[in-house]
Order: structure tokens, then C-alpha cells, then sequence
């Protein structure tokens, strides 16, 4: 089985080394990156594995965040040329985790009876900024998470290798031919890293929130979080959102005493454990 993941990148270099080093390691065989217009080190941190064969670039120039298209046009790259098995959609701040074996192993499990594997998210809280790596200090979850206006964390999806699939806007579904049988719980969970800085956080709200602002193609409904964000980005707002999130050992003790949160050291865990 060969195992391809996609990748919609912008401004990711305190992350996706992690993200490659972490995914290569778990089976997955090859990882087709759109880069959109990044202006930090993340280029050149896509240079290393794509001078190994691991890694496949596009240079994407468009700044509407046409994600849809975008990794729509991954996913029958995937096919049409890498001969995927199974694709992978991710974004730089989720790492597949599976419960028992690595990811080849668990979608091999599943390949002949699924199609399609949703993945369910859990969104690790951000801590007062330290030096060090975001796995470091990034060890506590929720046990169920929502999205900023509230409505339960949508999963992602993989699927079987089709030349016309078709996926959409925020890689939580997928069609195309065949695509008709699908798993909920494949024991595939992801690990969600989304608000690691203050800094990081700012940039991606104003730089994508813009690139949404400029698309007249999709509607206002698509991507209603992120132009929440940008709303509250353009208002002055942000910061105050960004540190009403940011929880202190005090907070984190009464989460895990009523069950919303729950130490988890799994991603801090593989790092330390693996020279890959």
C-alpha cells in the first residue's frame, strides 16, 4: 500500500519539520505540500525532504485560499502520478495519531471495507510562551473540542485513490468515484496544534483572513471561522481572544478535575523518543 499526504502550507517553519519528520515516520510514503505564499524559513525547510524524493512541491501564487482546489488538485496529483493507495489531507498543525500501530498499518486494517476514514481532532490548549518546541509545553487537551464560535471540531478525512476526487473546503469531505463506504472511528485520532504563539496565530488569522476577503467565489458561510477571527483581527481583538485561551496551572487543574481537559504526552513523547 502506498500511503501519499497532502499538505496546504503558509508561513508554517515552527512546525512542519515537525509535521514531516513525524508523518514520514508513521508510513506515510510521500507528502505532496502546496506552498501558498510563504515569506519565512518554510521553503527552505521544504527543500530538505524534497531533495530526498519525500516530499513534492507546488508553488501556489493565488492568494484567495482556494483550498478546495487546491487540495483537490493534490488528490488526483496523488493518484493520477505518485500510484497513492490511500490519501492523507492535513494541515501543518495536525498530526495523525493512531491508537495501535502506525498509519499504514491502521488504514491497511480498513482498506477493505472503507473508502473513505473520517479522523476525529482534539485541540491541545496554549500554555504562557516558553523557549523550546511547541511539543514540549503543548501536553494538555481537550476531551471534546469546538471551534471558536463554539460548534463541535468537524474530523478530516482520508480516503482511497481516486483520478477524480473531489474534496472540500476545510478537507472534511470528500467524493468521487467509488467513495461510497465510510468509517467513523478507524481508531485514527488527530492531535490539533493550532494556537502555538501569539505571533504565529496573528499571522495566519491576518494573511488567510484577507485571502478570504479577496475570494468572491465562495460564500460567507464557508470558512465562518476564520473570518470570525479576521473580524476580530481588524477590530483590535485578537490578542484578547488569543489570551482568553491561554490556560495557568490553576485553570488546567479545575479542566482536568471536571473532565473537559486531560494530560496527553504522546506527541512529546515520540519526539524524544526517535532520532527520525
Amino acid at each position: 500500500m502506498k500511503l501519499v499526504m497532502t499538505l496546504l502550507v503558509r508561513d508554517e517553519e515552527d512546525i512542519i519539520e515537525e509535521h514531516l519528520r513525524y508523518h514520514l515516520a508513521q508510513g506515510v510514503d510521500q507528502v505532496i505540500v502546496t506552498d501558498n505564499l510563504s515569506t519565512d524559513a518554510t521553503p527552505r525547510l521544504l527543500e530538505k525532504y524534497r531533495q530526498r524524493g519525500l516530499v513534492h512541491v507546488i508553488r501556489e501564487e493565488d492568494d484567495t485560499y482556494m483550498q478546495r482546489r487546491w487540495v483537490t488538485r493534490m488528490a488526483r496529483l496523488a493518484s493520477q502520478e505518485f500510484a497513492a493507495d490511500w490519501v492523507i489531507h492535513s494541515d501543518a498543525d495536525e498530526f495523525w495519531w493512531p491508537r495501535v500501530g502506525d498509519l499504514k498499518e491502521t488504514i491497511r486494517r480498513y482498506d477493505r471495507q472503507a473508502d473513505v476514514i473520517w479522523a476525529r481532532r482534539f485541540n491541545f490548549v496554549p500554555r504562557p510562551s516558553v523557549p523550546g518546541p511547541f511539543y514540549e509545553f503543548m501536553v494538555i487537551r481537550e476531551v471534546i473540542s469546538r471551534n471558536p464560535v463554539g460548534r463541535p471540531l468537524p474530523p478530516k478525512v482520508c480516503h482511497r485513490a481516486v483520478p477524480d476526487a473531489q474534496v472540500s473546503q476545510g478537507n472534511h469531505r470528500v467524493h468521487g468515484t467509488g467513495l461510497t463506504r465510510t468509517v467513523t472511528d478507524a481508531g485514527l485520532e488527530i492531535l490539533h496544534f493550532p494556537l502555538r504563539s501569539y505571533e504565529q496565530f496573528a499571522n495566519k488569522i491576518a494573511r488567510g483572513g484577507r485571502a478570504y476577503e479577496r475570494n468572491r467565489e465562495l460564500p460567507p458561510q464557508v470558512g465562518r471561522t476564520w473570518r470570525h477571527l479576521y473580524e476580530l483581527y481588524k477590530q483590535g481583538r485578537l490578542r484578547g481572544y488569543y489570551d482568553s485561551q491561554v490556560l495557568d496551572q490553576q485553570q488546567i487543574a479545575r479542566g482536568m478535575a471536571d473532565g473537559q481537559l486531560v494530560q496527553d504526552t504522546r506527541l512529546t513523547d515520540f519526539f524524544r523518543g526517535t532520532d527520525c
